[in-house]
């Protein structure tokens, strides 16, 4: 980097205005220093408001310039620098059961999920799930974003509030595309949920949106699939089994 800066100060010193010399007495430690240094001595040589030569020009004249270089490299950094993204990385279709072994049944009419213990021959009410797994911007530990979408629907789990409080919908969405990429600060995290893997394909899934509100099932059967926080006495633990 020193080599570097010392080559470029001497080239920069060539092409400053006649009169005028440079000299780089420290070294710039980071690329935000360099970066105000570089777009400083830019404005020396493109400056129309006060010609160099001027007898005009004075320490008020050459401080302006140094000043806007730094509203420039600040405006540079605030439009390259944008909002985290979560980004899919794939999809795995899956079936849940929770801990009573109740598996995931869709209800039409009221389009709700319910846990339901099926008796033999009515496995086919159980959904299938669409399992996105995303690679999060700040990652946290034992944790995997992920989506999940009803197979062969257009429905997605989100998360969002009703009368200030969390609550667990299925949501049509239609353009798949809008989950490819999700920013961190949009309304779309509502789709997300931490899946954490607590045993041999045991998981809690807690929404992205709303931390410690985690999809749950009730204590009775065929009760509606809600989000809750950990002291409620309901059920969070999920069997998630991958399919091949």
């Amino acid at each position: 980097m020193d080599f570097k800066m010392s080559y470029m100060a001497e080239e920069w010193s060539l092409k400053m205005p006649k009169g005028l010399d440079l000299e780089v007495s420290h070294h710039p430690v980071t690329m935000k220093s360099a970066a105000h240094l570089i777009i400083a001595v830019n404005g020396l040589m493109t400056s129309t408001s006060e010609p160099v030569l001027s007898t005009d020009f004075q320490d008020e004249n050459l401080l302006s310039i140094m000043l806007e270089s730094t509203v420039e490299e600040d405006n540079i950094i605030l439009r390259t620098a944008g909002p985290p993204q979560f980004t899919s990385r794939g999809e795995t279709e899956c079936t849940v059961t929770d801990s009573q072994k109740r598996s995931l049944v869709l209800l039409q009419s009221s389009m709700e999920l319910h846990a339901v213990m099926l008796q033999g021959g009515s496995g086919d009410r159980k959904v299938h799930l669409n399992m996105s797994t995303y690679a999060h911007p700040t990652p946290i530990a034992e944790t995997r974003p992920v989506a999940l979408g009803i197979k062969g629907t257009n429905l997605y789990l989100s998360c969002h509030k009703d009368d200030d409080k969390p609550t667990l919908h299925l949501e049509e969405v239609t353009d798949k595309n809008s989950l490819s990429r999700i920013s961190a600060e949009s309304d779309m995290v509502r789709f997300l949920f931490y899946k954490r893997d607590t045993g041999l394909s045991i998981s809690t899934l807690m929404s992205v949106r709303y931390p410690n509100w985690y999809i749950s099932t009730a204590q009775d059967d065929d009760q509606v699939v809600e989000v809750c926080q950990e002291t409620a006495p309901r059920y969070r633990s999920f069997n998630i089994q991958l399919q091949s």
